[in-house]
This record gives structure tokens, C-alpha cells and sequence, in this order.
């Protein structure tokens, strides 16, 4: 499993330090905030792909979003 902590910028590196020596954690990295934008914006557009699928959604087709540019 895969979690996203939010710690202030002060505190990252106790932060780290205290995650690595967790014999239960197998990786810890931290994130910068321009990749944690990408994956929450990821995650919100697989969730409306999912919405979509199950007809709950109507999506733009490819030529409404290239009539936008």
C-alpha cells in the first residue's frame, strides 16, 4: 500500500528519518509538490473515467476539447 503524508517543510527531514527506521515501511521518498499535483490530478481523472464508464459521467470527446484550444 502506497500513503501521501503532508508534513511542513521543517519538519520533513525528522519526518523521514523516523519513516526509514520503521521495519514496516519498505520505501520512503519524498515528493515534490509540482509530482504531488500530478498524482492527485491523475487520480481525479481516473476516478471520472471510472464515473464515465459506469454511465454516471458524460465526458468531452476529443474534438469538443480540441474546439476548446
Amino acid at each position: 500500500m502506497k500513503v501521501i503524508i503532508e508534513i511542513k517543510e521543517t519538519d520533513a527531514a525528522f519526518a523521514m528519518r523516523v519513516l526509514k527506521n520503521l521495519a514496516f515501511v519498505k520505501k520512503a521518498n519524498p515528493m515534490s509538490v509540482a509530482a504531488a499535483e500530478f498524482w492527485e490530478e491523475l487520480k481525479e481523472a481516473a476516478e471520472e473515467v471510472r464515473l464515465h464508464k459506469k454511465g454516471k459521467v458524460k465526458l468531452k470527446t476529443a474534438q469538443q476539447l480540441l474546439n476548446e484550444l
